[in-house]
């Protein structure tokens, strides 16, 4: 061996060590994790398929074909990604996301139309801070003499009249309010659709909803299955889960796994 050349050691050595980190890396390690996995995670390492065939770790919709959301299940919360594992992601919009674009509604105009059809869906007011009674963005461009409510395109009516004795006039297509200041309304409305039925989880695949929009969806779900509501809210307490390491976040309600319990009656 000593007599081999300095080049041919090299290779044998590199050879030697992709064989011993093949063994560790490609065989051991994975071994290693994948009994942890089962002996401690065993329900969640195995994608946690249901017999629908869904996984009660991914969020999904449960709405028609044309999206309307079904009157008998209960909704997930809003996905950016639309559930989709490939596309997992948030829509990096933040609080001041707050005027609409010709090709995008602000993360606030969102947050306003989901509350509006929310309280339509369930027969509640949709209504919340910020937001104006037609659901979009409560937001002013205010000039020196002149507001404008600028996502209330012409010729709809403001939903203010007035703004520290400026009137205020709806937004016209095309024209640029940039230099104007920008002044969210708060309005007196107090929300009554919980947060988490309105914004999307920073994966876009979130399963679960809060107890809260649970019991929001609870006497929509009873009535269009003919069940009385107790029976409801008792396999809505069945599917909750308690805060993580008893402390850490909210209890919250799997959709898919309450949604499965209904359908078996």
């Amino acid at each position: 061996m000593n007599r081999l050349p300095s080049w041919i050691k090299q290779h044998l050595a590199a050879l030697r060590a992709v064989l011993v980190l093949t063994a560790v890396l490609g065989v051991i390690y994975p071994l290693v994790t994948t009994g942890v996995a089962q002996a401690l995670f065993n329900g969640k390492a195995n994608g946690s398929l249901g017999e629908t065939g869904a996984s009660s770790l991914i969020g999904q919709s449960f709405s028609d074909a044309d999206g309307n959301p079904v009157a008998k299940y209960f909704q997930s919360r809003p996905s950016a990604a639309s559930y989709d594992m490939l596309a997992t992601a948030a829509s990096n919009l933040g609080p001041e996301d707050v005027i609409d674009t010709p090709d995008r509604a602000s993360l606030l105009t969102q947050v306003c139309t989901r509350s509006a059809a929310i309280g339509q869906l369930e027969g509640v007011s949709g209504a919340r801070p910020y937001c104006t009674p037609d659901g979009v963005g409560a937001v002013l461009k205010v000039f020196p003499t002149r507001a404008v409510s600028v996502n209330q395109a012409c010729p709809a009516q403001p939903f203010v009249t007035t703004y520290e004795g400026v009137p205020v006039e709806c937004g016209k297509p095309g024209e640029d309010y940039a230099a104007g200041r920008t002044v969210p309304i708060r309005g007196g409305a107090t929300a009554v659709v919980p947060p988490d039925a309105v914004t999307a989880s920073a994966s876009g695949l979130d399963p679960h909803i809060s107890a809260a929009y649970a019991a929001l969806q609870a006497p929509r779900v009873a009535r269009e299955r003919g069940l009385p509501v107790e029976r409801v809210n008792t396999l809505i307490e069945q599917y909750t889960t308690g805060r993580s390491l008893g402390f850490m976040g909210e209890p919250a309600v799997n959709v898919l796994e309450l949604n499965t319990a209904l359908d078996k009656g």
